[in-house]
């Protein structure tokens, strides 16, 4: 603010800003450029006097914006960057994506912390209305699963600022399948009821919890932001405890709180649970919990998959692609199907008495790699697209 007060700050004059914007664009759209990030937004609102005032200079922009993105790139080509002033986000009718935390820092380690909490706790505002982006990340970093893994809870777009070359693949094929998508969840991600009045980021005490759902379950990323936050004296983020402890909590199926709508009516409220990180698997009751321990930087990210009863003993959940961090993101449908009634023929043309329901159970999913679901009994068989294969039945 003092440079401008002392040297001032050159502006396309409302009337012309269209044209600034289309010429822009136009140039970008004829090298290859399928859109763009407009950063700095919130500065308008220090520009207005002489011009409107900063309501009616701020929607004269946008409109300029938004009308040249239309015209120039698909998609709504348009990131919008530091623009959490009111006027902008009440100006902005087509931008939907807008980032939710201060800038990416890589090489700055009080940051990358801070950097998680900032955008759950801006996406409880934001995410009713816009569509909260979590930014950027280096893959090749020692913070990279952190980062990656909360994206994959963010319901956002998948994006990396890596060096040419320098890029860790196996970590990238978590966030993204080999034809260019991502297993995207529903939602915005927010932190879970019991953090909105906690401090994951200073109070020495709490983890960061986030959740989100897919198509056909909930998922909670718990991570441990603890040691770094605002100053307030030196005005910029600061490490405060350079050797914060490592914490413990608890997740269960409530912390997802649009667990019962994915679930169904017929739902009794248990799940089956994966860890991520761990791989472990477990079956939940009603109302349980699972402890969870975490030192600083560190994360696990459980999927709750609600449990079908199908017959008196066969209870089964679909988990999803087991290596990617939003891993039940790959169901898509499951159908059930019962067998007939039919009792079952002996080999020697006789009638059993002793029946043993089965079923066919129909699962449409996307991606590839490693598949697990829970299944109460041994399967009697597995077909992927017609075709009987092999598959692993662990007992435990």
């Amino acid at each position: 603010m003092d440079s401008l007060t002392a040297h001032g700050l050159g502006l396309v004059h409302p009337k012309k800003i269209s044209n600034f914007y289309n010429e822009l664009h136009s140039y970008l759209a004829s090298c290859g450029v399928d859109g763009v990030k407009v950063d700095v937004q919130n500065i308008i609102e220090t520009l207005g006097s002489g011009h409107g005032g900063r309501v009616s200079l701020t929607r004269s922009y946008h409109q300029a914006l938004e009308a040249s993105v239309a015209r120039n790139f698909a998609d709504n080509g348009c990131i919008s960057c530091m623009c959490h002033n009111t006027d902008r986000l009440y100006s902005a009718k087509q931008t939907a994506v807008v980032r939710a935390s201060d800038d990416f820092y890589p090489r700055d380690p009080a940051l990358h912390t801070i950097h998680i909490s900032s955008v759950a706790y801006n996406t409880l505002f934001l995410g009713e209305f816009m569509q909260p982006d979590w930014d950027m990340f280096h893959s090749l970093h020692p913070a990279a699963e952190y980062h990656g893994a909360a994206c994959a809870l963010g319901g956002c777009a998948i994006y990396v600022s890596d060096k040419p070359g320098h890029h860790n693949f196996d970590l990238l094929r978590k966030l993204v399948l080999p034809d260019g998508s991502v297993l995207r969840a529903k939602l915005p991600g927010r932190p879970t009821r019991d953090c909105l009045f906690a401090d994951p980021a200073r109070d020495r005490t709490s983890l960061l919890k986030i959740w989100n759902v897919n198509k056909l379950s909930g998922v909670v990323g718990v991570f441990n932001c603890q040691g770094a936050g605002w100053c307030k004296i030196e005005k910029q983020t600061r490490i405060h405890d350079y050797s914060p402890g490592t914490l413990s909590g608890s997740v269960r199926a409530a912390d997802v709180d649009a667990i019962a709508q994915v679930a169904g009516a017929d739902w009794n409220g248990e799940t089956v649970v994966y860890a991520h990180k761990s791989g472990e698997v477990l079956r939940l009751p009603k109302g349980a919990s699972v402890p969870v321990t975490l030192k600083v930087l560190d994360y696990e990210v459980f999927h709750f998959c609600p449990l079908k009863e199908i017959t008196s003993d066969v209870s089964f959940a679909p988990i999803g692609l087991l290596d990617m961090f939003n891993s039940s993101a790959a169901v898509e449908e499951v159908e059930i199907h019962l067998a007939s009634d039919k009792k079952p023929e002996l080999s020697n043309g006789e009638v059993s008495e002793n029946r043993s329901p089965t079923a066919t159970i129909g699962l449409k999913t996307r991606g590839c790699g490693r598949f697990g679901a829970y299944c109460s009994r041994w399967p009697l068989k597995c077909t992927v697209d017609n075709a009987e294969t092999n598959f692993e039945y662990d007992s435990a």
